[in-house]
């Protein structure tokens, strides 16, 4: 299910766009190194509670990167949903630099993860170490910082599956026309090659997001990343599952994890973003799915009590906010947020016109995970 969970990153993620390296100089991550201190007194529950948030060029001027809207976001993701980590994420390694040097100056702890794709390996590998270098000075001024070297790597790095997108490698792995020793001898390949340039360039703590089938070799990182999109029947059956990742003695990371906004959306894990037809134009809602908040509330609260009773390292949410998929409460044939992971709905000012500008407001979900991270802080 994670493959095509990853059509929808791929959509909504792609571009590259040159805005200036962030020369900001940074300040004490307090909020991060009150996390670590509460790790040493042998503290139960999350060490890191955060949030993924994805720069990208949007699929409209309107939709893409902004540095304003970045700075506002940084606030509300430190001081309303309460997290104390931000899980910066996506492409182009100027509007990743700018968020995460944003994130540090505004004391959280960063958890920068390029995921350039679709471009040769040798593009993925230098805009992997660009970004790294700039993680790395991040930790020597004092940030808290940890560094993933991508994600999914079969999904967006071309020659591991055959196809020249994330769309055509998807269609061979549902059709079964995939060598799959082969495939895992060049994933095998490819992780071994990011983690030595990851490790050239940044001395800090290294990890990587994998899918939950993934077959990693973890001694390459210091912790284990797992994108986790399970629905279970119940929390010790995600317990169970979980333990599976313990076994190589590093910290547990959940890189990702959320539903959509409908009922029945935790059932379809990483494809509940498949509701939407996007042959259409515009796109639209196939079916009659039922736009339910409770549902996606809900199951990020599940998952999250079970986080804490694991005392995994950290779990980052996905994600804080989808532009490309704008709530229509006037038009539910039109409402693509009930197909996103998204923790606040973004609602455009001119519904109809793709270059209105828009903003966020929060969903149940938003205020669901800001009380059990406020809850969590009391208990420090």
């Amino acid at each position: 299910m994670e493959n095509t969970k990853g059509i929808n990153r791929a959509q909504f993620l792609a571009g590259a766009v040159a805005l200036g390296l962030a020369g900001a100089v940074l300040l004490p991550a307090h909020g991060a190194q009150a996390t670590q201190r509460a790790a040493l007194r042998g503290q139960r529950g999350l060490t890191r509670r955060g949030v993924v948030y994805t720069v990208g060029e949007g699929e409209t001027p309107a939709t893409g990167w902004s540095a304003a809207r970045m700075r506002a976001d940084i606030r509300a993701i430190r001081d309303d949903l309460h997290a104390d980590t931000v899980d910066v994420t996506g492409d182009g390694v100027e509007r990743l630099t700018a968020t995460a040097a944003e994130a540090a100056e505004a004391g959280l702890h960063v958890w920068l993860q390029p995921t350039l794709g679709d471009v040769p390996e040798r593009d993925i590998l230098e805009h992997l170490a660009e970004t790294g270098r700039f993680a790395e000075r991040l930790r020597r001024q004092g940030a808290s910082v940890e560094f993933s070297v991508g994600c999914e790597f079969w999904l967006f790095v071309p020659g591991i599956v055959p196809g020249e997108t994330v769309l055509d490698r998807i269609e061979n792995l549902q059709n079964g026309t995939v060598d799959w020793e082969k495939m895992q001898r060049l994933l095998d390949r490819f992780t071994a090659k990011a983690a030595k340039v990851g490790r050239s360039v940044f001395h800090g703590r290294l990890s990587y997001a994998a899918a939950q089938d993934d077959k990693v070799d973890w001694n390459l990182f210091d912790v284990v990343g797992i994108d986790y999109y399970s629905y279970l029947p119940n929390k010790a059956d995600y317990t169970r599952e979980l333990r599976k990742y313990l076994r190589w003695g590093k910290p547990l990371a959940i890189t990702e994890f959320g539903t959509c906004t409908f009922v029945g959306a935790p059932e379809a894990g990483g494809m509940g973003w498949d509701i939407v037809d996007y042959d259409k134009d515009p796109p639209e809602i196939k079916g009659n799915p039922v736009r339910s908040e409770r549902t996606q509330a809900a199951y990020l609260t599940d998952l999250l009590d079970v986080f804490e009773s694991m005392n995994l390292y950290a779990a980052m949410a996905f994600e804080f906010v989808t532009a490309d998929a704008p709530h229509r409460a006037d038009n539910p044939r039109y409402d693509l947020d009930m197909a996103s992971y998204s923790i606040t709905k973004a609602i455009k000012d001119r519904p109809d016109d793709p270059r209105s500008d828009w903003h966020w407001e929060p969903k149940e979900a938003f205020h669901a995970v800001a009380r059990s991270y406020c809850q969590a802080r009391q208990r420090q």
